[in-house]
């Protein structure tokens, strides 16, 4: 087997746990071969430069072999071999994710439980917001 559709090598390479999945992100751009944008059956061989974008990382990798099944994790990775250049980035963006840490998870307990919603009014209701008005009205009442 020389060549095959670059959405089933996609699966079988375990980029993507679906063919349809696989599918989706070429028909939205986010993977090319050889530099172009390609479709779900376009074919690849042996030594294409593959681009795809999996969440937040772009990946460069070279195809080295195929396979008609997908397999466990150790075999599927012997189908590719990532660029220096693409191993690089990875590292300088998880570095990058270490050092600024997305601010939403930081939120350690969610959303406002029944009674935390409820200590909020009171506060709010007590005159906690009047305080914070920023309205110029002629009363003087700050409101």
């Amino acid at each position: 087997m020389e060549r095959m559709r670059i959405d089933k090598w996609l699966w079988a390479a375990r980029f993507y746990k679906t063919r349809s999945l696989a599918a989706d992100e070429i028909d939205r751009h986010r993977v090319q071969v050889n530099g172009d944008v390609v479709k779900p059956a376009r074919e690849v061989k042996v030594g294409d430069l593959v681009q795809l974008r999996q969440g937040p990382d772009n990946r460069t990798v070279r195809v080295r072999g195929m396979s008609m099944q997908r397999g466990p994790a150790p075999v599927a990775q012997l189908l590719y071999e990532e660029t220096p250049e693409s191993i690089a980035a990875q590292a300088a963006a998880r570095e990058q994710r270490r050092l600024a840490r997305e601010p939403a998870h930081a939120i350690v307990q969610g959303r406002p439980t029944k009674r935390d919603r409820r200590h909020l009014d009171t506060a709010r209701n007590d005159g906690w917001g009047d305080r914070w008005s920023a309205s110029l009205d002629d009363d003087g009442a700050g409101h």
